[in-house]
């Protein structure tokens, strides 16, 4: 959370190419120690200086990324490119997984967890290579006062256009306006023009992935806490499940994408965020019913979350289109923390309605909060 409010702030002030490939190669760096980094993440210190984290790795991240490709990519590809990249890494989340000496592998076991981590930075150094393809953005460019760096990153934005075969029309001078370069707003500042002025815009961008509706999807322990706790399935080989798992939440985004991009993105958050809470609420009566097994519990989680993980990546692409270019990433960082807070309530929750997998009735509770 701190990795995020850090480094959002310096994406407004330092620019997002460099913030990407600084919070990219630090992720990169870290992970390579991880096991020794991981006592001070506990600490909270490590979200100052590095942005680490369980899951997606790279908080600060996301602020620069999501920035960029609203500065960057065209509004009528921006959905489908946003919530694309914002679901890439569950994908990649069963390899973790996956390397098991119980099951044949010849690492053992105090190498071949590390072997799994070292995918991610191995991933990272590659991207690294290739960050510095993409130009600085032109519009906190020109926000920043820097109008001959703007002119010259659209310049290289219209060669490489006609380069590969396209066409730009000509824009009349009548079009030009006058931009005033933006002054330096904190978060006090923001949080009080975010929350006093503007509530109904501000308040339902509060539903980032953290959403209650979306509890596995960012604790992946309550889904092997259920398989072998409640369905008994033995731990080396909850992995397969964790595949299929993963696989709905990346078919999902790629395939209902273009949709937020066509159909609009309130119709299609809201129809998102309801299909999967009626699917969740379906699922949670067939459970408490005892007629699901470990297969087809996953096969309900990987329907709920083909609709769920949509919605929730659109958060990061409704944030950045309706804030201005000068608070974007701070903006990211903002609601982020905030759903962040209250997701961090998730894994005690969660743990504690399994408990020892004997009461079935508390978890089922547990499984209408998130559809209430």
């Amino acid at each position: 959370m701190v990795g995020a409010l850090f480094f959002g702030r310096l994406s407004d002030s330092s620019g997002r190419r460099n913030l990407f490939m600084i919070t990219l190669g630090v992720y990169s760096s870290a992970v390579c120690s991880r096991p020794y980094l991981r006592a001070l993440t506990g600490l909270g210190l490590l979200g100052l200086v590095l942005p680490v984290h369980r899951r997606h790795g790279y908080r600060g991240e996301y602020a620069a990324i999501n920035s960029a490709i609203d500065e960057l990519i065209p509004a009528k590809y921006r959905g489908r490119v946003d919530i694309a990249v914002n679901r890439h890494l569950l994908g990649r989340r069963p390899h973790r997984h996956g390397v098991d000496p119980a099951r044949g592998h010849n690492l053992p076991v105090s190498y071949s967890w590390r072997v799994a981590f070292l995918f991610g930075p191995a991933l990272g150094f590659v991207i690294l290579f290739r960050a510095q393809e993409p130009p600085e953005s032109p519009r906190w460019l020109l926000m920043h006062g820097r109008e001959q760096e703007a002119e010259r990153a659209v310049d290289e934005i219209e060669e490489r256009t006609k380069s590969t075969g396209g066409t730009l029309g000509e824009v009349d001078e009548s079009k030009a306006i006058e931009i005033t370069p933006a002054s330096d707003i904190g978060f006090v500042a923001l949080a009080r023009t975010l929350f006093v002025h503007y509530p109904r815009r501000a308040i339902p961008r509060c539903h980032p992935h953290d959403h209650p509706v979306v509890p596995l999807q960012r604790h992946l322990l309550h889904l092997r806490l259920v398989l072998t706790k409640i369905y008994h399935v033995p731990a080396t080989d909850t992995a397969y499940y964790f595949i299929f798992f993963a696989l709905g939440n990346l078919i999902g985004p790629l395939t209902l994408g273009h949709l937020f991009d066509t159909i609009g993105r309130r119709k299609m958050i809201a129809g998102t965020y309801i299909l999967a809470g009626a699917l969740l609420a379906f699922s949670a009566v067939l459970f408490n019913a005892g007629v699901l097994n470990a297969v087809s519990q996953t096969a309900c989680w990987c329907v709920i979350f083909f609709f769920a993980s949509a919605g929730a990546s659109s958060a990061y692409l409704t944030v950045s289109e309706i804030f201005p270019v000068e608070v974007r990433a701070k903006a990211i960082a903002v609601f982020f923390a905030i759903a962040q807070s209250f997701g961090a309530f998730g894994p005690w929750l969660y743990g504690e309605l399994i408990g020892n997998g004997q009461d079935h009735f508390r978890l089922f509770i547990g499984y209408l909060i998130g559809p209430a």
